[in-house]
């Protein structure tokens, strides 16, 4: 017929394009950068706030450092450390007072997310045993400073139930005031690994309980038997983290005992502190702090290491 006339194949397959709108694709290298530099702010941050003090610090343990004079000295500084027995005192009392601590925190924990998992009315409240972790560190160290010291209300209440005739004197002692230490510490920092073991506990899967309960298993057999050899690997990660944090451990002593009787309560951060702001040798707290550092990492990674060898055989 005349006057028809048919489109072109290629014309027919073609998309009309949109006006007013262009399409264009993303280059494959900037769609493999473009998660880094979203968070590129976040690591520059973190960098900042660790790595350059990290750094400053191994570069002060260089000199001797008294306010604005530095002088350098090379290893100087670790040299006399090695040797100063009360760093290492104050390394002894940390291991003692954090290692009893940490074991009775571990203790604890594991019975209370024990009933808090299992009993239904303890885990409708388990929100309570909560409570301490949201203080913070000097509030949890004044409540007990007047609950040991100040107001004597221990005192008070041990008195009362017959245990002990007059006033105790819990400074004066050296394992009293290590004492006083280790409750505060107790106290506050037990429901953080409560959450980690109720959360582990959670995490497991019930068939296996379910058959263990089938068999007649109590529940007890199967928390000892069943749940704790699962939680290993779990417990070793959280005892390796309140670890590391106890090696910071600095209010409670500064505020409740300041190291005394005789440094019996002194403890590595505040044998820093010691020396870097009633001493002024800043050069020598910050050779203090890197010994602390590297043997934290080196015990931490070994820690982890055996943690998850022994996890996985």
């Amino acid at each position: 017929m005349t006057g028809t006339h048919l489109p072109a194949a290629g014309a027919a397959s073609a998309a009309p394009a949109m006006p007013g709108r262009t399409f264009r694709r993303r280059n494959p290298r900037m769609r493999q950068l473009f998660p880094y530099l979203l968070v590129a702010p976040a690591v520059c941050f973190l960098l900042t706030i660790t790595l350059y003090p990290g750094a400053y610090a191994i570069y002060q343990s260089l000199f001797y450092v008294k306010f604005n004079t530095w002088t350098f000295v090379g290893t100087e500084n670790y040299q006399q450390l090695l040797n100063d027995r009360e760093f290492w005192a104050a390394l002894g009392n940390t291991v003692m007072i954090g290692g009893i601590a940490l074991i009775a925190e571990c203790l604890l924990a594991l019975l209370l997310a024990f009933h808090a998992y299992r009993d239904p009315w303890i885990k409708g409240w388990r929100i309570i045993f909560l409570v301490p972790m949201l203080f913070m560190p000097s509030a949890v160290a004044f409540i007990w400073k007047l609950a040991f010291m100040d107001g004597r209300v221990i005192s008070d209440l041990l008195m009362r139930v017959g245990l002990i005739d007059g006033n105790v004197a819990w400074t004066s002692s050296i394992w009293l005031s290590r004492l006083t230490l280790i409750v505060a510490d107790i106290w506050q920092w037990t429901p953080f690994l409560f959450i980690i073991f109720v959360a582990a506990l959670q995490g497991q899967d019930e068939e296996v309980e379910e058959a263990a309960r089938l068999d007649g298993a109590s529940w007890g057999a199967i928390f000892w038997n069943i749940s704790l050899p699962m939680m290993r690997p779990v417990i070793a990660v959280a005892v390796i983290l309140r670890g590391i944090d106890i090696t910071t451990m600095f209010a409670n002593v500064f505020i409740m005992t300041q190291g005394t009787p005789g440094g019996a309560t002194e403890t590595i951060s505040y044998f820093i502190y010691r020396i870097g702001f009633k001493t002024f040798n800043f050069g020598y707290a910050s050779a203090a702090s890197v010994v602390m550092l590297v043997l934290t990492v080196i015990i931490a990674q070994l820690a982890v290491k055996r943690a998850f060898r022994s996890g996985r055989d």
